[in-house]
């Protein structure tokens, strides 16, 4: 390859990585939104109360900027909510998939899928209210003798993604368009009783993702 070749190439390279690197310094442009603990403690049937905050210590691994922890129950199902939201994850403040979490606490995933949703307020319609799909993880965990069923997903700008590195390229993409890396991971649990099969909890836990979705909007802005 000629030398002036190589040097156009080199040139093009570093004029490249400047813009880029220019882009991503610039300040992040997040919309102003309503903290978490304004999502509400009664959401469909169910009626929710505060678990106790994380350490310092499981923050410190987190690096959340906002978040919530709570139960959720009604007559019958008992649901867990945890929602992480993070302003900026230029930092090195990276949101962690709930799998790589579980192991550690004695968990074990036994079913791994993806399960798609009708709900409210869908980020890929245009008319508020109207109805639309998002995936979402599906998992089934254990532990000695219990099993829960666990939903997940990551959110922003309006968006649902359920693969986590589909998360991280709209990440980089997002930050160089829209000067943002804001985004949030949403994670539903619920028991599966002896004798129940995990199907059959499913129905529950998807009510509760639809009796939820149109909630979160003033807390996750789009």
């Amino acid at each position: 390859m000629p030398v002036s070749v190589r040097v156009g190439i080199i040139a093009l390279t570093l004029v490249g990585t400047s813009l880029y690197l220019a882009e991503v310094s610039r300040a992040e442009q997040v919309p102003a939104r309503e903290a978490l603990a304004g999502v509400p403690m009664e959401i469909g049937g169910w009626r929710g109360r505060r678990e106790p905050d994380f350490s310092a210590e499981i923050m410190k691994q987190l690096g959340a900027d906002d978040y919530i922890v709570r139960t959720y129950s009604d007559t019958t199902d008992v649901i867990g909510l945890y929602i992480g939201y993070y302003n900026s994850q230029r930092q090195g403040d990276t949101i962690h998939s709930p799998l790589n979490c579980l192991p550690g606490a004695g968990w074990q995933p036994v079913e791994q899928s993806r399960t798609t949703i009708q709900v409210q307020n869908a980020p890929s319609t245009t008319t508020p209210g109207s109805p639309g799909p998002i995936e979402v993880n599906r998992v089934v965990i254990q532990k000695g003798l219990d099993r829960e069923l666990v939903y997940y997903w990551y959110q922003s700008h309006g968006r649902v993604v359920a693969s986590e590195y589909w998360g991280k390229i709209y990440t980089v993409l997002d930050s160089v368009r829209y000067h943002r890396t804001d985004a949030a991971l949403v994670r539903v649990v619920t028991p599966i009783p002896d004798g129940v099969s995990a199907n059959q909890i499913d129905t529950r836990a998807t009510q509760f993702v639809q009796s939820l979705f149109p909630k979160l909007g003033p807390h996750l802005p789009s």
